[in-house]
This record gives structure tokens, sequence and C-alpha cells, in this order.
């Protein structure tokens, strides 16, 4: 069983999209919020929860297990963590 994974990401991001597809191609379940396509309250309000595991709020922030975070697309990062 994998561990839980969320993923902060921008529709328009490569490398957000590149680690979507690394989840994808190893059968991960992941939840994931496009950042940019949020109304703005909403938005604001999961900048916050972003803020809180990458200060510098930039994407993709994937964290697994609620404890490993891991900001960029890091593949050889996200499999060691994931077990892969």
């Amino acid at each position: 069983m994998h561990k839980p994974v969320k993923i902060y990401t921008l529709s328009t991001c490569s490398h957000c999209k590149a680690t979507k597809e690394l989840l994808n191609d190893y059968n991960v379940a992941y939840d994931y919020v496009d950042v940019d396509l949020l109304d703005t309250p909403e938005k604001s309000r999961v900048l916050e929860e972003v803020a809180q595991f990458n200060p510098r709020r930039t994407f993709p922030t994937t964290i697994i297990n609620g404890a490993i975070i891991i900001v960029g697309y890091r593949e050889d990062e996200i499999k060691e963590a994931l077990d892969l």
C-alpha cells in the first residue's frame, strides 16, 4: 500500500505535469490541487496551506505521508520516499 500523497501544482507547470506523470506511471494514488485554477479566496487559503510546507510557495510541492516534503520535480527523491 502506498503512502498518502498530496501535490500542490499549477495547471501550466511542466514540472508539475512531470510529477503527476511519474506517479501515474507507478500507479500511485494522489490528491492534487491546481492552485492557479482556484478562485481568489480559495487560492489565498491554499497558498497559506502550501506555505506551511514550503515557505517559498513554489510548485510542485509534494507531501508524502504527511511528513516528507519535496519541492520541485525530484524523481529520485519521490521514488525513494515512496519505496518505488
